[in-house]
């Protein structure tokens, strides 16, 4: 065992800080020294990509990715290529580039239906003929949410609600023709179009690398509150419950949608974190069988249930860059630091005869 660890991130962006780094790598680097162990934060280029895979896979026991997907240099492909590369070569992942797909991609609510966290008629649409096909449709039986698989902070998800006065037939597609309103996450704006423009606008969300959308039951009591949980593998850190500006069209649930955050006590959402505890063995079988991710959120829903008391809906899992810069104080950085030589020692283990 080397005792090295490396963090990947990419240069630039408004998530740095003066040192150039993200503001939440340093601390880990430093608590992975702390405990006697080696420790750096390396830029990934993509020009470098393969004296980086040699260095790497020759020096160091784990790499930890703290790179945005939407901002790795060179693309995805090339960078996930790389990390799977490491795992092969005995390299830690944390997380494995297929468990970074697995989990964070948006259709992973679709791959969780039947499990109780998301509602039955949670779609995903891969090609445009089958967006053209099946959300009339859906959209028929009420206020739909549209998630594309790209973006962060609300961009490119869309509620979408028919505000057209004609009536329609029981179980009838809204017709294209149909006047829909369309408030987009990132920071709540209001738009109306004819359902067949607007399609044909989201069509961009679904062409190209990765490309699809997600399609989800409205949750009306998103005005409530989102209530994040952040986890360092299995074990819950704290509970965000991100509540939306309040304003009539409002739904979204970031800080630059102008939502209010408060960060509780996982002991406080009891029911919830059991719950979804739980779930964690078929989540994990669903979503490909990969190691959970180092640092991730799941992201719930108010609902209600059918004896009127609280339920909760999944609505998106993050594993791919989460940041926690606003919890530092609280040590987090240890209890990461903590897990990353868990799972060195662990894989460092003999295979059981």
């Amino acid at each position: 065992m080397k005792k090295h660890v490396v963090f990947f991130e990419a240069e630039g962006g408004t998530d740095k800080g003066p040192d150039g780094h993200r503001r939440d790598t340093m601390p880990m680097v430093e608590a992975l020294r702390a405990r006697g162990w080696s420790a750096e934060a390396v830029f990934y280029r993509d020009a470098e990509r393969d004296r980086l895979c040699d260095r790497v896979a020759a020096e160091a026991d784990a790499y930890v990715s703290r790179i945005n997907p939407g901002t790795i240099p060179g693309g995805e492909a090339a960078y996930f290529d790389m990390l799977r590369r490491l795992c092969a070569a005995g390299v830690v992942g944390m997380p494995h580039p297929d468990a970074m797909t697995g989990y964070g991609a948006k259709d992973a609510l679709v791959k969780l239906v039947g499990t109780g966290l998301v509602p039955a008629d949670t779609a995903a649409y891969y090609t445009v003929d089958e967006f053209q096909r099946r959300f009339p449709a859906l959209l028929a039986g009420g206020r739909r949410v549209l998630k594309q698989n790209r973006g962060s902070t609300g961009e490119g998800i869309w509620l979408v609600s028919v505000d057209d006065p004609r009536p329609r037939a029981p179980g009838a597609p809204v017709p294209l023709d149909a006047l829909v309103k369309c408030v987009e996450a990132v920071d709540n704006h209001v738009e109306h179009h004819a359902l067949g423009e607007f399609m044909a606008f989201c069509e961009q969300y679904i062409v190209g690398e990765n490309g699809m959308l997600v399609d989800m039951r409205f949750m009306p009591r998103i005005k409530e509150g989102e209530i994040r949980i952040l986890l360092v593998g299995r074990t819950p850190i704290f509970v965000v419950h991100k509540k939306p500006a309040d304003a009539a069209d409002a739904f979204s649930a970031t800080l630059f949608s102008g939502a209010t955050y408060t960060y509780d006590d996982p002991a406080k959402w009891r029911p919830l974190v059991d719950m979804f505890l739980g779930a964690l063995p078929e989540v994990m079988d669903r979503l490909g069988g990969h190691e959970i991710p180092l640092i991730w959120t799941a992201d719930f829903m108010l609902d209600t249930a059918a004896d009127g008391s609280d339920a909760y809906v999944l609505g998106e899992i993050n594993c791919s860059c989460v940041g926690f810069t606003t919890h530092l104080e609280h040590g987090i950085q240890e209890k990461i630091a903590a897990e990353i030589i868990r799972r060195v020692e662990r894989a460092g283990e003999p295979s059981p005869a």
